[in-house]
């Protein structure tokens, strides 16, 4: 079983390049997986008409009893039968429907076959999270297939209130399914519904959420209006989702819960109204209108709705109408819409209005339609008969909500002969003062998927004995009655008749009555249920919009003073209520008198924060508080976290230096005292909160430290870093995931700036403008226009002026600092040296390669500022995407590499002896570090050219635009 649904899924994945090779041929190949698993079905026939089942059990979540569970049973197989007989032939169907002009082939294709996958996965599923899994990806495939034409609004439209509403109702059965999993303390549908849990309120509540997924998904109302928009899908979907497959997922889910929670309150009430109302307003639709496929749509809705009815009603007898109907209303439905897709794809309509003497122009696909809509309307000897048949009599038996909704069902019954006739009519017969459809000629291959069914109809009416095993093995799950029902053609003239009749007659009789009927529709035709979903949505995004308004003001601190005062107040509502402080041993002051002083100034630093205005005091403060806690860090004997604070908080105050140069000196000019004093106490409380929780969580610990752990194991590889060994090997997964994130979120910064394509090696210095100094084309954003206007010397023109850097003449003589260049030229080198060797000592030293590449940025960073951008471009003259991108290429490499030896990131070591080097190893650790090393170095230079260099042009350009407009006038 297992085998069947992958192999739809991995078909589907080829299905593309399939079209592209073989055309529509292509369609042929990808029925073999679904033709495959009908054969198989239907020799489990015997197994399973005998009451048996065929499993498969894989443990998959164990924790939370989730298993992959397969179970072939009675119900299942019909399903199977029915999901893969039908899929084959639809999937033959569109080799003749389709040409190989035809857009997007490929995809449908895939949607269509993964969409049979994920049926035959959800009605063979024998875990209620499995079958939720499964009962999502129909959705998806379907929200794919119905959106097929993504270009046309409508496909579009369509597909997206499909989707809503059945995503609706699967989260609402999610609980529902969570719920009874919890109550019946599993997850296997089949020990549920051996052993069902007792009633409760529960229980009940559990019920009606999966029934309301079941009820969407089925299209029964209030939920009916996405089945009859879905028929912008190709006819090829609507006969398989829509009348095969798809909308009998909710009628399967109530026929495989029924046997052990119709007696559950309020089951039978609301699936019998339910299904009712559905059945009379769906045929009452279908009489008005004038799409041959909405016609069938709106009978598909009414037909759900009697399926409803019968498999909620939650007895022996409708039980087994209920499997006869769902075969039957397969074996109609489907034939009637591949007949549809044949006339429009012969005349180029589907309106019955321009539809004429089709009958005698195309009397075989007459004839097959002829046979599906008279199985449809219950004309013996065809299996809709049989099926209706039994319906009546099992309802009649029943109780008086069972004839309450019996009589429901035959005005239904009615309606549903009249809209039969009004098909047949509207599609085939010639109307007077209309002249005949042209048509061309439909191939014996086009036709034979429809005529099979219809053909199969008929051939089951008589045979319908037949399936007494198969459908009686699901009906004995119920408790059997005195006088059980049995499936035969003829039962004679009795009541069960008698309705069947006058169902007839009145079907008749309303057909011969269009226009009054029409008429009569109009006037009490109800708002449209499509115009009032669709302002509901209107009126939601208007609403949701309003929200953001209110909420979104665009001021960071009303968002962190919000954020921080419900984290706070549900913070402390919880401490209130447990009061974990109990137990828990008082907080030391210090360890050392060294520490109470540097929290001290750390702590002042912070306070003063509160009280600036100036950004750039706020910066340097809120850097001291990070400097102080790296001492601290020093004296507690953490070296590696000191070191990376250290590093973090001097490229952090740099990257906020470079930022605040295109920003304005204070904070916002409305910054009043009122202001100030309300937002304090938020900080200071968050603050005070974060600490007493973090004194609670360690006072709480009860297991014994990991760290003793970490050291041995450390030690057992040779090592003496632990924290080095943790990030690049014990946690190195972390790790990899942290880089992933790193490099995201700095390429989402960088894109912010950089609006347009990256040319920093290829752009051209700003161009001199009219009137300038010479030298005006190196205008920097550290260069002073006034000085070049004076057009002041810049030295000995003989003897050009040594630089300690590279592009230092690019500076205005006032603006450079020649204390700065020469340190800068001092220490670049060293600082690279010394940051390859924090990156190789991590193993037994402090270091690592994010302090490593930390360090390595500051070097460069230090270029920039003693020399410019055109510095920094000289010193570094590769993209820091190329850096980036190489380190998470090593990381993943080496983390890939490892499934050599079973795991990913499997560690191993090498030792060997160099000549001049002497004992060497190298291990998969310092490889990975290796790749960290690089991309924090490229996303540090990534970062100072977009909030450095890149700042530096927009300032150049601005300067370069007003001094235009000042010589302008001039």
């Amino acid at each position: 079983m297992s085998a069947l649904i992958l192999c739809h899924f991995a078909l589907a994945l080829f299905a593309a390049p399939l079209v592209r090779w073989c055309g529509t041929r292509a369609f042929l190949v990808l029925a073999l997986p679904p033709a495959a698993t009908a054969v198989w079905a239907a020799t489990r026939w015997s197994t399973t008409a005998a009451g048996g089942a065929d499993t498969a059990v894989r443990a998959w979540l164990p924790a939370y009893r989730v298993d992959w569970a397969l179970r072939l049973d009675a119900l299942a197989e019909l399903m199977v039968l029915l999901a893969a007989g039908v899929g084959t032939l639809v999937l033959v169907y569109c080799a003749s429907y389709f040409d190989d002009r035809s857009r997007h082939l490929g995809r449908f294709a895939g949607s269509l076959l993964a969409f049979a996958g994920a049926m035959l996965g959800l009605v063979l599923a024998d875990d209620l999270i499995l079958l939720y899994i499964f009962w999502e990806l129909t959705t998806v495939f379907s929200y794919l297939l119905i959106g097929q034409t993504s270009d046309h609004k409508r496909n579009r439209r369509s597909a997206l209130q499909a989707l809503t509403i059945t995503t609706l109702g699967g989260l609402t059965m999610l609980v529902g399914l969570l719920t009874l999993g919890h109550e019946a303390g599993t997850y296997r549908i089949s020990a549920i519904l051996a052993d069902p849990p007792p009633p409760s309120a529960a229980l009940s509540t559990a019920i009606v959420l999966i029934l309301v997924g079941a009820l969407s998904k089925s299209a029964i109302w209030p939920f009916s209006l996405w089945l009859p928009n879905a028929m912008a899908a190709p006819t090829p979907v609507s006969a398989y989702l829509h009348a095969a497959a798809m909308v009998k997922a909710g009628v399967y889910l109530i026929a495989r819960l029924a046997p052990a929670f119709a007696e559950v309150t309020p089951w039978r009430p609301l699936l019998l109204v339910l299904g009712s109302a559905t059945m009379l307003l769906g045929g009452w639709r279908a009489l008005r209108l004038n799409d041959l496929k909405l016609v069938l749509a709106y009978g598909t809705v009414s037909q759900l709705g009697f399926l409803t009815v019968l498999a909620g009603a939650g007895r022996h007898d409708t039980g087994l109408a209920a499997t006869a109907m769902l075969l039957g209303h397969a074996l109609f439905k489907a034939p009637l819409f591949l007949v549809t897709g044949i006339i429009d794809h012969a005349t180029g309509t589907r309106d019955l209005r321009r539809l004429s003497g089709l009958g005698s122009r195309l009397p075989a696909v007459g004839a097959v339609a002829a046979l599906a809509a008279l199985s449809m309307a219950a004309v013996p000897p065809l299996l809709g008969f049989t099926a209706k048949e039994a319906a009546f009599q099992s309802l009649l038996d029943g109780s008086t909500p069972d004839r309450w909704a019996l009589a429901a069902t035959v005005v239904g019954s009615a309606l549903t002969t009249a809209y039969t006739l009004r098909y047949l009519w509207g599609a085939f017969a010639r109307k007077p003062g209309a002249p005949d459809t042209e048509a061309h000629d439909v191939s014996p291959a086009f036709l034979a998927p429809p005529a099979l069914l219809a053909l199969a109809g008929l051939v089951l009416g008589p045979g319908v004995p037949w399936l007494q095993g198969l459908l009686g093995a699901y009906a004995e799950q119920f408790p059997t009655p005195a006088h059980p029902y049995h499936l035969a053609l003829w039962h004679g003239a009795g009541p069960a008749f008698g309705l069947s009749c006058a169902a007839w007659a009145g079907g008749v009789l309303l057909f011969l009555a269009a226009g009054p009927v029409a008429r009569a529709g109009q006037a009490l035709a109800w708002r449209s249920a499509d115009r009032i979903f669709g302002r509901s949505l209107l009126a939601l995004e208007r609403t949701a919009l309003q929200c953001t308004g209110f909420v979104q003001r665009g001021s960071l601190s009303v968002y962190l003073v919000t954020t921080m005062s419900v984290v706070l107040a549900g913070q402390v509502a919880v401490l209130l209520a447990d009061e974990p402080w109990t137990g828990v041993p008082a907080p030391r002051v210090w360890d050392h008198p060294a520490q109470g002083a540097v929290a001290v100034l750390t702590c002042a630093a912070a306070l003063l924060c509160l009280w600036v205005r100036r950004r750039m005091k706020a910066v340097v403060l809120a850097g001291l508080t990070g400097y102080g806690t790296a001492l601290l860090f020093v004296a507690q004997g953490a070296p590696d976290l000191a070191l990376t604070q250290f590093c973090v908080e001097t490229v952090s105050m740099i990257v906020f230096v470079l930022v605040l140069r295109r920003m304005p000196v204070h904070f916002e000019e409305n910054y009043s005292r009122r202001r100030r004093v309300l937002r304090m106490p938020v900080a200071l409380a968050g603050g005070a909160a974060v600490a007493f929780v973090l004194w609670i969580m360690a006072g709480h610990r009860r297991a014994d430290s990991a760290g003793a752990a970490m050291v041995e194991e450390t030690a057992h590889h040779g090592l003496k870093d632990v924290v080095a060994t943790i990030l690049v090997d014990l946690r190195a997964w972390d790790t990899m995931g942290e880089s992933a994130v790193l490099a995201a979120a700095a390429i989402g910064v960088t894109s912010l700036i950089y609006l347009h394509r990256r040319t920093d090696g290829a752009e051209q210095p700003v161009l001199p403008l009219p009137g300038d100094h010479p030298h005006a084309g190196l205008r920097t954003a550290w260069r002073a226009t006034r000085y070049e206007l004076a057009g002041l010397p810049e030295g000995d023109e003989g003897a050009p002026e040594r630089t300690w850097l590279a592009a230092s003449s690019t500076l205005a003589p006032e603006r450079r600092s020649l204390v700065l260049e020469v340190v800068a030229r001092l220490i670049f080198h060293p600082v690279l040296v010394l940051s390859v060797y924090l990156l190789m000592c991590a193993e037994n030293l402090p270091g690592g390669g994010f302090v490593a590449g930390l360090t390595a940025g500051v070097a460069f960073i230090t270029r920039y500022l003693a020399g410019g951008r055109h510095e920094l471009a000289d010193a570094m003259p590769f993209k820091p995407g190329l850096f980036t991108g190489l380190g998470l290429f090593v990381s993943t490499s080496v983390a890939l590499g490892g499934l050599a030896e079973g795991t990913v990131l499997h560690g191993w070591t090498w030792h060997g002896h160099l000549p001049v080097w002497g004992d060497a190893h190298l291990s998969t650790a310092v490889l990975f570090d290796c790749g960290v090393y690089l991309l924090v170095l490229g996303v540090v230079l990534d970062i100072v050219r977009a909030l450095g260099a890149r700042i530096d042009r927009q300032i150049e350009r601005a300067a370069a635009l007003r001094a235009r407009g000042e010589a302008g006038p001039a």
